[in-house]
């Protein structure tokens, strides 16, 4: 079993609309095309922080949207990204709207303490809330899963808990992405 995961959005019909024409969850595919000009990050955690500090490297400023009022990213990826001059986070912040017609031009804000909302301009937008295994089809099949819905591998190898059956890549590591998987 090698059919990956794929990256979670956040469900708006705007945000459908507008990806590949500024938002998108990876930076390190689409980062360079967002020289000398604002993006947003939105999320939390590592993969967030990680995103966003990458993305220092290109956009003119680089904003993090969290929901909370405080990051779960490791005490060392935040201040990779923070100490960055051109980082910024946007604490107790939802993105309610994706604005944009044929690209992303901003994004509106819905602080999630007040219920206020902004507007916030962006030429992109980088989703990093986290990623969805594609194990459906293997609902029923025996094949034990972790509590995130990954296949659960016995040992550090792709052995699954029924022999024969094998999993490698993103569909059984919630930790690393892609290539290094």
């Amino acid at each position: 079993v090698a059919t990956g995961a794929s990256a979670r959005y956040i469900g708006l019909e705007s945000e459908k609309k507008l990806i590949g024409h500024g938002v998108t969850s990876c930076a390190t595919c689409d980062g360079a095309f967002y020289r000398n000009v604002p993006v947003a990050v939105v999320g939390g955690g590592d993969t967030a922080m990680e995103e966003a500090t990458y993305l220092t490297k290109f956009a003119s400023e680089v904003y993090v949207i969290h929901r909370r009022d405080s990051l779960r990213a490791s005490k060392i990826m935040q201040q990779r990204f923070l100490s960055r001059p051109n980082a910024k986070v946007l604490f107790n912040k939802a993105v309610a709207d994706v604005i944009g017609e044929d690209r992303i031009s901003a994004v509106v804000l819905e602080d999630t303490v007040t219920g206020q909302k902004s507007e916030l301009p962006v030429k992109g937008l980088f989703i990093a809330i986290g990623h969805t295994p594609a194990t459906g089809f293997l609902a029923g099949s025996g094949v034990a899963f972790d509590a995130s819905g990954y296949v659960a591998l016995t040992q550090r190898n792709s052995t699954t808990n029924i022999e024969g059956v094998f999993a490698a890549g993103d569909v059984a590591d919630s930790a690393y992405r892609q290539a290094i998987t």
